[in-house]
């Protein structure tokens, strides 16, 4: 995929959901801010991606994040120091997990025999994976046609995060799921580049 400007992906850093193993997504039936842990790890990725493009006489023009509390506050911790206001997108939310919202992780994973189910099935009132990537490739094309040439990151969650990353890079969902084992997709706090300039 060709993209006029220069993206960054990070995922929200660890939040009281993840320390629990409980699914949260919109709308947010409990408050789930980050943890402490989480926003020093923020603060470490933001910390490493300025330097990075302070070296290169670079800065990140543009934030968008979900909105949900983790990831607005992970963009918050990282606008302040990148200075750049972060505009909120509903696009970029997490997954819809429908009956599992609020319900242990495990219950959710158990519902599907394989990853690759969720492809076309969702949990009842939740999303697939098609649909997620669809919202992200909507909010990626309509960033992209409005500018030109900026560096923008985009703060989400790790599963439409790594979707899309899979989507740049040419792969269809099932190929995606593939080549992204658990431990080599986006982790909590990470930063990564959605199309390395070659």
């Amino acid at each position: 995929m060709i993209l006029r400007n220069h993206y960054y992906i990070m995922r929200h850093a660890q939040a009281i959901s993840n320390v629990r193993a409980i699914c949260s997504c919109w709308p947010e039936k409990f408050k789930n801010p980050l943890t402490i842990l989480g926003r020093e790890i923020v603060r470490e990725s933001a910390e490493k991606l300025k330097n990075t493009l302070d070296s290169e006489g670079q800065s990140v023009d543009l934030i968008f994040a979900s909105p949900l509390l983790r990831t607005k506050q992970t963009a918050e911790i990282v606008g302040k120091m990148l200075k750049a206001k972060p505009k909120l997108d509903k696009r970029l939310r997490e997954i819809g997990f429908g009956i599992f919202n609020k319900k242990k992780l495990e219950s959710m994973w158990k519902y599907f025999k394989t990853e690759e189910e969720r492809i076309r099935q969702r949990p009842p009132k939740g999303e697939t994976y098609s649909e997620i990537l669809d919202r992200m490739l909507d909010f990626l094309k309509d960033i992209d046609k409005k500018y030109k040439g900026r560096n923008i990151l985009i703060v989400s969650h790790e599963c439409p995060l790594f979707l899309l990353q899979g989507k740049v890079m040419g792969l269809s969902i099932k190929e995606t799921i593939k080549k992204f084992s658990l431990e080599k997709r986006i982790h909590k706090g990470e930063i990564r580049e959605l199309n390395p300039v070659k």
